[in-house]
């Protein structure tokens, strides 16, 4: 089996959300944070021959990228063959049993009814991602005044922090605040996504290009007022 770069590319953004991943069997692979706040799923083109454990997923994308030749991958009981400079190569590396990792729930999550819908576009996504980087902001809203929706980098906790709001739809007549942490925010892969958010404390971001998705919790402090 061979690994394409698309599903490298994932590896490593997943590798940011928790140190280690269970992959099962099958073209689907999911992973969730320490604290359960982001779970994330993808599926992919290569179909996973079994289920096994990896420890520490970003020490294994640095030994598979010292491999330049789009190495493969042989599987065995308790480890992987990795093979390259055309079969001249082999590396053993071993399988982690499952308990000492964290991992997501067998069954598949079920989005609540989510009262809020838009669509953010690559460019604005970078454009929220950098505003938070630059202002040092530790949280992102979404936030409506009832007639437009608006993503704001800001500080919760501190009301002279500098703070950017770009408005992103139009609104429903309902108010609220969605807040999230700007730290998961970043752990998802750049690009445009079809976002919903509920008031029930979940919001998801489903890749509009790619077959990725990601649950990721709101923070204390979100609030949402229908309309009358």
């Amino acid at each position: 089996m061979k690994l394409s770069s698309e599903t490298l590319s994932v590896l490593k953004n997943f590798g940011a959300i928790n140190q280690g991943i269970y992959f099962k069997k099958g073209k689907t692979l999911k992973t969730v944070s320490s604290h359960k706040n982001i779970l994330a799923e993808v599926t992919i083109q290569e179909d996973i021959p079994k289920d096994f454990g990896i420890y520490d997923l970003n020490n294994f994308l640095s030994v598979v990228s010292l491999y330049k030749d789009d190495p493969s991958f042989e599987f065995e009981d308790k480890q992987m063959m990795i093979v390259g400079n055309k079969g001249r190569l082999k590396l053993e590396y071993r399988f982690c049993d499952v308990n000492t990792i964290v991992t997501p729930p067998e069954k598949s999550f079920q989005m609540p009814e989510a009262e809020v819908n838009f669509v953010l576009t690559a460019e604005d996504f970078e454009c929220v991602l950098r505003a938070a980087s630059v202002l040092s902001s530790p949280h992102i809203a979404v936030e409506s005044d009832g007639k437009k929706i608006y993503i704001v980098t800001l500080d919760l906790q501190n009301d002279a922090a500098n703070k950017q709001a770009l408005e992103i739809a139009d609104g429903n007549g309902d108010v609220f605040k969605m807040v999230f942490k700007a730290e998961n925010i970043s752990k998802v892969l750049q690009g445009s996504y079809d976002v919903t958010i509920s008031s029930k404390g979940v919001s998801h971001f489903k890749n509009k290009n790619v077959p990725l998705q990601y649950y990721i919790s709101t923070e204390s402090g979100s609030k949402y007022e229908r309309k009358s």
